[in-house]
């Protein structure tokens, strides 16, 4: 795999090069982990001060601003428009009639939300769903109900509608139990198994992920090229990152470490920053530096 340790980037030249060309600049980020910091029940998970509002800012200035994330895109829609469902609690268990991106004030339409690795997404402010992923809902919801009911013990199963998380964090010597349970889980279900942070995910056997997600993203943008993540569901999206700069786009694969960090994502990373906080406050500098250099136009 390609490494970047001897030849870093710096904050400050990831900021210049999105500056120099705002309208060709694909900006793609995780967002648990990456806008918000890792918390112990899902549902609890928030963006960080800012971050919304940062965010909605820059989709208006660069050729394309995108949330990649596992999370389902009602879930994102309510946390970055800041308009959280009753008690506080996500939409994910709802469907695209019930609840749709014009429901919700405060996103732009030039903010491009992709949910479930790109199973879900809205995008120019439409929602759309991958074709091949309505045969999956029910199966997927007998089969979170199987591993409550059967699953090791102090495992915590979260439904995602078309995906669900083996959650083991605050438990780690259930790993072993856990990972386990989710291949014997995607053996019998088709299903597929993929760890992620503290958790095992199982997803329909569909051909995409944070990888072909921004490969279909950076089409029509001449770069730079960035992704914004922290954990090991971000490698494809590092994967298609290399890709794109062998065929000559200047990219930046930034990480968001923590204690968790996979070594991978650290060897690969072209710059690393400080968690969550860091990646809000370089994003806040991008913000400034286009406003900057567009009065110097």
């Amino acid at each position: 795999m390609p490494t970047n340790q001897e030849n870093r980037a710096t904050a400050e030249q990831v900021v210049a090069a999105v500056a120099s060309s705002p309208a060709a600049t694909l900006l793609a980020t995780d967002f648990d982990g990456t806008l918000s910091l890792i918390v112990d029940d899902p549902d609890a998970a928030v963006p960080l001060p800012g971050a919304a509002q940062v965010l909605q800012s820059l989709a208006g200035s660069l050729g394309e601003l995108a949330v990649v994330s596992g999370r389902p895109v009602e879930f994102l829609v309510d946390r970055l428009s800041g308009q959280l469902s009753s008690a506080g609690q996500s939409s994910a268990g709802l469907t695209a009639a019930d609840q749709s991106a014009a429901d919700k004030p405060g996103l732009p339409d030039s903010l491009t939300l992709v949910g479930l690795y790109g199973l879900q997404q809205i995008r120019h402010g439409v929602r759309s769903d991958h074709p091949e992923a309505v045969a999956w809902p029910e199966r997927v919801a007998a089969l979170a109900a199987t591993a409550e009911t059967n699953g090791p013990a102090g495992m915590r199963v979260e439904l995602k509608g078309l995906s669900i998380t083996l959650h083991y964090r605050g438990q780690p010597e259930l790993l072993d139990q856990v990972e386990q349970y989710a291949l014997e889980l995607a053996a019998t279900s088709g299903l597929v198994a993929r760890t992620a942070r503290m958790s095992v995910e199982l997803h329909p056997p569909i051909d995409v992920d944070k990888g072909t997600v921004l490969m279909g993203l950076a089409q029509h943008l001449a770069g730079p090229v960035l992704f914004l993540g922290d954990d090991v569901g971000d490698l494809p999206a590092f994967d298609a990152l290399d890709t794109l700069s062998a065929s000559g786009l200047q990219v930046f694969k930034i990480l968001a470490q923590s204690e968790e960090s996979d070594d991978e994502l650290l060897r690969r990373a072209d710059l690393i920053l400080d968690g969550p906080s860091a990646m809000v406050a370089m994003l806040f500098q991008i913000e400034a530096a286009i406003l900057e250099a567009s009065k110097n136009r």
